[in-house]
């Protein structure tokens, strides 16, 4: 855990508006500054950054957050990884909370560097290997594409990198996986006469590398071994430079090999990654699925392409969510996306991309074709066979949906599998929505009072706490708001901060969602603090007449006690006031 008062701190110190310049060219618009959304298409600027409140928000799409959001969403990091990120490029270092992974860090830095170092070796090499320059012009690549993805060669030289590493006995060229060294203690280099393909990380520090041969030989790829720096079941190839175009087509595609990505990228389709030579993780989903919201899997069409989609599908049901898609794309069984899109064209390749076989789809397809459906011990076959993809199944919608295709198929209703499998119905009348989801009714005074507050946070010092209702959700967040406004010293106007501070929490849906409906140019300040005394004027005003109220009631069943008859006097009075 990140101390909350660094992140505190963190937030106080750096600008959102370099943050996010860092990643795209801003227009000043007034107050604000615009730019047309990284995080969608669109030809007319919706995208806003407040220097003021440091926070964004898109009208167009709805992102919206803090610095820290901002490189979440754009870079695809976690939470703990975009902190030190910020914190790197303003020299803060992080707290001892998290001094396991700093130290890790610190551990991988000098192997990060040798990695870098090899990238930039295998890349001079490629330009003085006439063979290795023909073999990928053979396969139809430019020299663009080559130089995009950082393509290199290894030269044919047992010990070739003790060319560039002074220090090639060191430990660390084994460590980083660049050098082997056999059982009599004698070292050579792990890649030779193979076009090199780096792998990075989502920061672009080269982690890995895949190894291809030029002509014939086994292993017709290498991969660099799990290391310090490198986890095959956590890492997809080529999502630095895909991520563009992902966030362009809101679609990631994955495939299987380093030529794919590449020869896809060679023909336009510059939106797919790789797994690295490891059947598809759930880490491998997390990450796809906070870079797109549709995810499509790309395998061929024979018995080996099916087998590694089901794998695929396995890691990703956990992890799926109603608000996300994931489909697999099946090439006929003679093409791989290479072959395909070399022989298709890139058209071609996309609109089968765009209308994948969904999850559900080849799931009941998969569960029918092992089942005679025909007989009573086929279709029980099938409830069973379904069980466990129905309870693991986290999108409650999407499960529901799945309920019924299989209690259709096994002459069931969705009641009796939901029974067998051990699900709990939700309540008759409508589909419960997603447990992320709130969807309270807006109860209009605190609601206007939750905006005027998140617009200007210095306003909840004059709020009468305990006016407000609570039995609703702009009411718990607008109290939670003054209470950490007040405790918590959060700097009046850092819009951004504050929904950090909420990051997590129950209420943070709710002041996210608020907060991006704020608009710091509608209106002038004495407009809205007319909108804020008028508002709080209302809730002293609603909380009299339910005192009164609720004397009345006493008065009715002759429980009124003098003092309460005083009272009653008194708030009547002021009511008329």
């Amino acid at each position: 855990m990140i101390p909350e008062s660094f992140i505190q701190e963190l937030l106080s110190r750096v600008d959102i508006v370099d943050v996010v310049e860092r990643h795209i060219q801003l227009k000043k618009a007034g107050a604000n500054y615009q730019a047309c959304c990284p995080f969608h298409s669109e030809k007319t600027p919706s995208f806003t950054v407040s220097p003021s409140k440091q926070f964004y928000h898109c009208f167009g799409c709805g992102a919206h957050g803090s610095a820290i959001g901002f490189v979440m969403q754009y870079d695809g990091l976690g939470f703990v990884e975009a902190v030190e990120d910020l914190a790197g490029h303003l020299g803060m270092p992080v707290p001892q909370e998290v001094s396991t992974r700093s130290q890790d860090k610190a551990r991988q830095q000098p192997l990060t560097e040798r990695m870098a170092r090899a990238a930039r070796f295998y890349k001079e090499q490629l330009k003085a290997s006439p063979k290795a320059i023909d073999y990928l012009k053979g396969r139809g690549l430019t020299g663009e594409v080559a130089a995009k993805y950082g393509l290199g060669y290894a030269p044919d030289d047992w010990q070739g990198l003790q060319r560039v590493f002074d220090d090639y006995a060191s430990p660390a060229m084994v460590e980083c996986g660049l050098v082997i060294e056999n059982e009599q203690g004698r070292r050579y280099d792990r890649f030779r006469d193979r076009i090199m393909f780096p792998i990075q990380d989502q920061r672009g520090n080269v982690i890995g590398f895949g190894g291809r041969v030029l002509a014939h030989g086994e292993p017709k790829y290498l991969n660099s071994p799990e290391t310090p720096l490198f986890r095959k079941g956590e890492e997809l190839y080529g999502l630095p430079q895909a991520r563009k175009a992902i966030r362009d087509e809101d679609r990631i595609v994955v495939v299987e090999g380093y030529m794919d990505v590449v020869a896809l990228a060679q023909f336009g389709v510059g939106n797919a990654v790789a797994t690295l030579g490891t059947a598809t993780t759930p880490v491998h989903v997390r990450k796809l699925l906070r870079q797109a919201d549709k995810v499509v899997f790309c395998f061929d069409g024979d018995q080996a392409g099916r087998k590694a989609a089901w794998r695929a599908l396995e890691a990703s049901i956990e992890a799926l969510t109603d608000d996300k898609l994931v489909g697999f794309l099946f090439l006929p069984a003679e093409h791989d996306p290479d072959s395909f899109v070399r022989s298709e064209g890139a058209d071609a390749f996309r609109r089968l991309a765009v209308q994948p076989t969904t999850l559900t789809e080849f799931l009941m397809r998969e569960l029918k074709a092992g089942v005679d459906l025909a007989t009573a011990e086929g279709r029980a076959r099938l409830v069973h066979e379904a069980r466990p993809f129905l309870t693991k199944l986290a999108a409650p919608l999407l499960r529901q949906q799945l309920t019924r295709a299989v209690a259709e198929a096994a002459a069931l209703s969705s009641t009796d599998v939901e029974s067998q499998c051990g699900l709990k119905p939700p309540p008759r009348g409508r589909p419960a929505p997603p447990r992320t989801r709130l969807r309270p009714a807006p109860h209009a005074i605190e609601r206007t009072l939750l905006l005027t507050v998140l617009s200007r946070p210095e306003r909840a010092a004059r709020l009468p706490l305990e006016l407000i209702a609570q039995d609703n959700a702009e009411g718990a967040a607008l109290v939670a708001v003054a209470e950490a406004i007040e405790h918590a010293t959060l700097p009046g106007g850092n819009l951004g901060l504050l929904i950090e501070y909420f990051r997590g929490g129950p209420h943070e849906e709710i002041v996210a969602a608020l907060a991006g409906q704020i608009d710091a140019d509608a209106g002038d300040e004495g407009e809205q603090e007319t909108v804020f005394t008028d508002s709080v004027q209302r809730l002293r005003t609603r909380g009299l007449s339910r005192q009164i109220g609720e004397l009345n009631t006493k008065a009715r069943a002759g429980t009124l006690s003098a003092e309460d008859r005083q009272t009653l006097a008194r708030l009547l009075a002021a009511k008329t006031a």
